[in-house]
């Protein structure tokens, strides 16, 4: 029996994962990390992912390109992701690097996270209300392709 403690955890809240990392991660338990993350937001359905990275006092380039991937993986698989709890000893160590989280949004904590999550969920929901509404409108009568009148009009004759 393995009593050694969870490295990761990922929780279901709601139509949101919540992964958090709780110590350093080494290359091949990143992976797993990003594959089980994944694999989870396609099993759940989920609209959103925050990650929290608090307990880090250090980010390698090969943790950062994999949370990247991560976002752009949830992204492809409609999922927005959100990195919380960045040290500020990181931030800038990866500012200095140049080693950024890409197209990922970040908050501060958990709970900006969520808040985070919730306005992207409504710019949704306000962009899918558009989209809705304009595709209930009755279309636009057909072209001519040679004088660019309606189909349905005749030339009056002179």
């Amino acid at each position: 029996m393995d009593t050694a403690p969870a490295l990761v955890s990922i929780l279901r809240q709601g139509a949101y994962l919540i992964a958090s990392i709780h110590t350093a991660l080494d290359d091949s338990q990143m992976v797993r990390f990003q594959e089980d993350l994944i694999e989870q937001i396609g099993q759940h359905r989920s609209r959103g992912v925050i990650i929290d990275v608090a307990a880090l006092d250090v980010m390698d380039s090969f943790g950062s390109k994999t949370l990247r991937n991560i976002g752009e993986m949830a992204r492809l698989r409609g999922a927005t992701t959100v990195i919380v709890g960045i040290q500020p000893d990181v931030a800038f160590a990866m500012v200095n690097l140049g080693m950024g989280t890409g197209s990922m949004r970040t908050a501060l904590d958990l709970e900006a996270g969520l808040d985070c999550l919730a306005s992207s969920g409504q710019r949704a929901l306000r962009a899918g209300r558009r989209e809705t509404t304009r595709s209930r409108r009755s279309p636009r009568p057909a072209r001519d392709r040679f004088n660019g009148r309606s189909a349905g009009r005749t030339r009056a004759a002179a």
